[in-house]
């Protein structure tokens, strides 16, 4: 009986282990994966590309919509959804927002991390910086967008989503990684379409 227990016993310690190794870990994952794109300037070079290849062909346009952000390593299909489920596929375009097609203010959010898949699309949006150039492939069509301003608001300053005279991209995520009680949002203004 005391060897049995002491299995139950140890088996409990190593799950417990387990666990919260999981729960330290996982969080720095996006932050890992962040700096092995980094180092691999051929990625980033890939997705800087994706952007200012001029007149990209109709035929190597992506099967969905899609963001790309070079200086993230991002490249994520956008969903649409009437609800904020649509989160937990990852990008989600607000519904009440424009599209890149219609001009106004295009809004996109994402979760900054996740326990679950997607683990956090937008992880790294602090990494991007004034004059960063910003892809979209909507509805077959190719949008170009370079950041004009970054910020911090409360989640109570909806004005980021209104509507605009001008064609704009207007990106945000929770802030501060750890305790989010702010929004950090990225507003990049469209500088051609293709």
């Amino acid at each position: 009986m005391k060897l049995s227990l002491s299995r139950i016993n140890t088996g409990l310690l190593a799950a417990i282990i387990l666990i919260n190794g999981y729960v330290i870990v996982l969080p720095i994952v996006p932050q890992i994966a962040l700096l092995l794109h980094n180092r691999d300037k051929r990625y980033i070079q890939h997705l800087e590309t994706k952007i200012n290849t001029p007149s990209p062909k109709i035929q190597n346009a992506p099967a969905d919509d899609r963001l790309i952000i070079p200086s993230m390593g991002l490249d994520q299909p956008i969903n649409q959804g009437r609800t904020a489920q649509t989160l937990q596929k990852g990008l989600w375009l607000r519904p009440n927002g424009s599209t890149p097609d219609k001009g106004s203010n295009t809004v996109i959010v994402g979760h900054r991390f996740t326990y679950s898949n997607p683990k956090g699309i937008l992880y790294s949006l602090n990494a991007v910086q004034l004059h960063d150039h910003i892809g979209v492939w909507w509805k077959n069509k190719h949008y170009v967008y370079s950041v004009g301003e970054i910020k911090e608001v409360s989640p109570d300053q909806t004005s980021i989503e209104a509507p605009t005279a001008d064609a704009r991209l207007t990106i945000y995520t929770c802030t501060p990684l750890w305790m989010p009680k702010n929004r950090l949002v990225v507003i990049a203004n469209l500088e051609k379409i293709e």
